[in-house]
């Protein structure tokens, strides 16, 4: 079905509109509330915002069409990815609900729900302006919520994200001016021209603007930052940045590689983001394992996981992009219950992200265990999961497009990873005594969304996938 949205511009952008709404409702109700439950009545308003949000894009899908003046369009592509983008959204004010400081709760989810506007923003983008907005907005809130935490690690962590990042977004926008130079015009669509294959200029400008992108997607040599910053930064906030930034700069990602390149000429002028993804696998992989805190050791899986999505998206074409939607929906559902758990065993003193947390959870709480085990085997690709169907299904398409290597690189990759991920599940099933200090007697917001990501991870495996 095609319907034509263009006179109607705001309906396009109606559950980006809804969770921006719903941040201002959320800070409002923190400056009226007087009692002590405000804190679970801006987690309650965010949640409620958020569901509204995932409804409108249920009822976008399906739908074709482009709004203001082509700058934003709703597509099957845009809605996916802003559907994931809303889960993260979700799973992260629920691990608020588990961990969030009472006198910052509030305003801690009005910049989630912003900084989320600006990933669903980037989903739907069709020209270079509309990109940088998204961005921008994606951005500037996360520098702020990494900086809200109580430690001086925080402030370290949020410094350095800006400083880079600001780097990063200053190669971005000299590309895009470039592009600008070159096209004559800000649409992605423009990209498309034959002629551009031999114009230096376009060369230049689209080298530039994946280095900006590569930082965003934390892919090697860009990556540096990103252990620090997921350590330094809030739990939350760290699954937040896991999920909803990666799944926007994908979006911008997959238009650029699928539908906005010169026909003919996308391998080559790809060929450096396959050998950075390439890189990034066997890099991430070998990087986890001289960690000994969750959020780095997930830091640097998640730089793995994105060069998994890329080598899906090698060869551009439409198999290639299902495989990849596939995986990283699968991939956020890991990464979400995986906070979710480290959420459970958290103090009000201390978040519960060391390894050392995790030893013997198998005999203090077996369900946990039994949960986070799952999440770590879906992460190595291992049956009966759904990280590999994932990942049988990247190879399946790194080979039927001529870049098997990219296939060798990703069964390296996941070799690799099987001690890094294997020594935590081993360390939860020990029986030695170990250290470990207290813990939440009961976390239920954090309990039933780890509960959910597991059913998900497991049932998501078995998904009739056949194209």
């Amino acid at each position: 079905m095609s319907v034509d949205i263009t006179a109607a511009d705001w309906s396009a952008v109606a559950p980006v509109a809804v969770l921006a709404l719903t941040a201002f409702v959320v800070l409002i109700a923190d400056l009226v509330s007087r009692t002590n439950v405000y804190r679970y009545l801006a987690i309650a308003i965010s949640i409620s915002g958020t569901i509204a949000a995932a409804a409108l894009l249920a009822q976008q899908y399906g739908t074709h069409g482009s709004a203001f003046l082509g700058g934003f369009v709703v597509d099957d592509a845009s809605v996916l990815f802003a559907g994931i983008i809303v889960l993260g959204t979700l799973g992260s004010i629920v691990l608020y609900g588990a961990l969030g400081t009472p006198r910052r709760v509030a305003p801690s989810l009005a910049l989630m729900l912003w900084s989320a506007c600006g990933a669903m923003l980037m989903a739907g983008a069709a020209n270079l302006m509309t990109v940088f907005l998204g961005l921008e907005l994606l951005s500037l809130a996360l520098y702020t919520l990494c900086a809200m935490a109580d430690r001086a690690g925080a402030r370290e962590a949020a410094l350095k994200y800006l400083i880079l990042s600001s780097t990063a977004t200053g190669f971005l926008l000299y590309g895009m001016a470039l592009l600008f130079g070159a096209t004559g015009s800000v649409s992605l669509a423009a990209l498309i021209a034959p002629a551009l294959a031999t114009n230096q200029l376009f060369w230049i400008g689209i080298g530039l603007f994946l280095i900006g992108i590569a930082f965003k997607l934390s892919l090697v040599p860009f990556h540096t930052w990103a252990p620090d910053v997921y350590e330094g930064a809030p739990l939350p906030v760290t699954a937040f940045m896991s999920v909803v930034t990666k799944a926007g700069v994908l979006a911008v990602l997959v238009r650029l590689f699928l539908w906005s390149l010169p026909a003919g000429h996308a391998s080559t002028l790809l060929l450096p983001v396959w050998i950075v993804a390439g890189i990034s696998m066997i890099a991430g992989n070998a990087g986890m394992l001289a960690q000994h805190d969750l959020k780095r050791m997930l830091a640097y899986s998640g730089i793995a996981q994105i060069g998994y999505v890329l080598a899906a998206l090698a060869g551009a074409e439409a198999q290639g992009f299902n495989a990849a939607l596939y995986y990283f929906t699968a991939y956020s559902l890991m990464n979400l219950g995986a906070f979710a758990i480290a959420a459970m065993l958290s103090s009000d003193r201390e978040e519960g992200s060391q390894l050392a947390n995790f030893a013997g959870l198998g005999f203090r709480r077996p369900w946990a265990a039994f949960a986070m085990t799952v999440f770590l085997l879906a992460m190595a690709g291992l049956p009966p999961t759904a990280g590999f169907l994932g990942k049988v299904l990247i190879l399946r398409s790194t080979v039927a497009t001529g870049y098997a290597w990219l296939g060798a690189l990703l069964v390296i990759g996941t070799a690799i990873s099987l001690y890094a991920y294997g020594r935590v599940v081993r360390a939860m099933y020990d029986r030695e005594p170990h250290a470990v200090h207290d813990v939440r007697p009961f976390a239920p917001l954090a309990a039933i969304s780890a509960a959910l990501c597991t059913i998900a991870v497991i049932v998501l495996a078995f998904y009739p996938f056949t194209r």
